[in-house]
């Protein structure tokens, strides 16, 4: 088939029609497909079940440092999680923070704590007057509403094939003391599935930010998230600070929620311990303690890290082919016609698609008539605004696998007929 880009205006008018006829009958259908959210599909979920009778009349509540699960205290998490987690994290045990099922919650209250107590001796956030973030992007939509929460000014830097375009980080940070932050997601980032480079990292970790207070939120949602043979590495953020001796300039996160129960799950940070100081001063007035019984029973049902790697397994056998049939399928229908190009990524929870500029709005639109619903264009963007209109986040995990194929099938007939429409029929 040739390229769009090239047929004369009859040749497109004909093929605009053959599509229409296609997309008028998916929309008679009465379909209700969901791609919107990269939430586990119930095969996934179906996999943790045995985790909830871990916790049995005959349990045992004590743990090494905890007298009972059941019980109030235990602030930072029972010793066995945490050091399951640093494990997980490549970190020491004492590094790590223990909270309650969402990792995104431990995000907003560090923002909040930096808002509001300040850090490295300087003045809270909310009292130097203007600040703000830098927001890879595409990226992470839920990342840039904490931050529009607070009120923070959003800055765009573009991402490249090995992470976020360290030349304009190094660059921004170097010159504005104003600048305090940048969202990461180092592996298999959403929405492309980039894995940050080595390179990337160790520029992380040597970077010399005009502000004292400026953190590093590396949010590692899918650090053993892998899909394939050829999973892809990442350094370690925490082993390369401390050659640069920037340990107090890194967060990060991770949690189980795509691993075990997105509604309850485990989630950690990790920092150095100055920061973990500062933390625990909002968290003593804020909790008496997170949920150490389930703690203690993602620790029973894992015992170890070998025991999630072998859980992630399960996980890969029921995403692979998910993720085979979305980008077999765009390449079946999409590829060579100049409309579209996409990524393949080895793990992670998405497809990143980049349609025509100007086409990303009127491709969700015209798959929600349909009866699909996708990401709203856009969201993978600072205030919603992708100055291309041309990325589509594309989520496999969630519907049934013959949903998902018909999903994909009526996405790209809509990413046709998107193109055809700007190109001019």
């Amino acid at each position: 088939m040739p390229k769009y880009l090239l047929m004369d205006k009859a040749e497109l008018n004909e093929e605009y029609k053959k599509l229409s006829d296609t997309y008028a009958e998916y929309k008679a259908q009465g379909l209700s497909l969901n791609m919107a959210r990269g939430k586990p599909g119930e095969e996934q979920l179906n996999i943790s079940n045995d985790m909830l009778y871990t916790i049995t009349p005959e349990t045992v509540f004590q743990t090494a440092d905890c007298p009972d699960c059941r019980n109030y205290g235990g602030l930072t998490g029972i010793q066995e999680a945490r050091q399951l987690f640093a494990d997980m994290l490549g970190v020491h045990e004492k590094n790590v923070f223990i909270g309650g099922n969402s990792s995104l919650n431990m995000m907003f209250d560090t923002i909040a704590c930096m808002m509001e107590q300040g850090n490295s001796g300087e003045k809270p956030w909310n009292q130097q007057g203007t600040i703000k973030f830098l927001c890879p992007a595409p990226g992470y939509d839920r990342h840039f509403g904490v931050t529009q929460y607070f009120g923070i000014e959003m800055i765009t830097v573009p991402m490249t094939e090995n992470g976020p375009d360290m030349d304009v980080v190094e660059k921004l940070v170097a010159d504005d003391a104003s600048i305090k932050g940048i969202w990461c997601v180092p592996k298999y980032s959403n929405p492309q599935g980039i894995t940050y480079s080595d390179e990337t990292v160790k520029r992380f970790a040597a970077l010399k930010p005009a502000a004292k207070d400026f953190r590093i939120m590396w949010d590692n949602a899918y650090i053993i998230h892998d899909i394939n043979d050829t999973p892809d590495s990442l350094l370690n953020i925490f082993d390369e600070v401390k050659k640069t001796g920037n340990e107090d300039m890194v967060f990060e996160f991770c949690s189980t929620s795509k691993i075990t129960f997105p509604g309850a799950g485990v989630a950690a940070l990790a920092a150095s311990e100055t920061n973990l100081e500062i933390l625990k001063k909002r968290y003593n007035f804020q909790t008496i303690g997170y949920d150490k019984i389930n703690m203690l029973r993602h620790v029973n049902y894992f015992k170890n890290l070998d025991g999630i790697l072998a859980h992630m397994q399960k996980h890969r056998a029921i995403l692979e082919p998910r993720f085979n049939m979305v980008t077999d399928m765009l390449e079946k229908e999409l590829s060579g016609l100049g409309v579209a190009s996409w990524t393949k990524p080895n793990g992670g929870y998405f497809v990143s698609v980049d349609v025509l500029d100007g086409c990303a709005k009127r491709v969700v639109e015209l798959c929600k008539k349909a009866g699909v619903e996708l990401t709203g264009a856009g969201a993978t963007y600072p205030y919603g605004n992708d100055p291309k209109d041309s990325n589509i986040r594309v989520a496999p995990t969630y519907p049934p696998v013959e949903e998902l194929q018909k999903a994909m099938e009526i996405f790209c007939v809509c990413v046709k007929l998107a193109a055809i429409e700007k190109i001019g029929k």
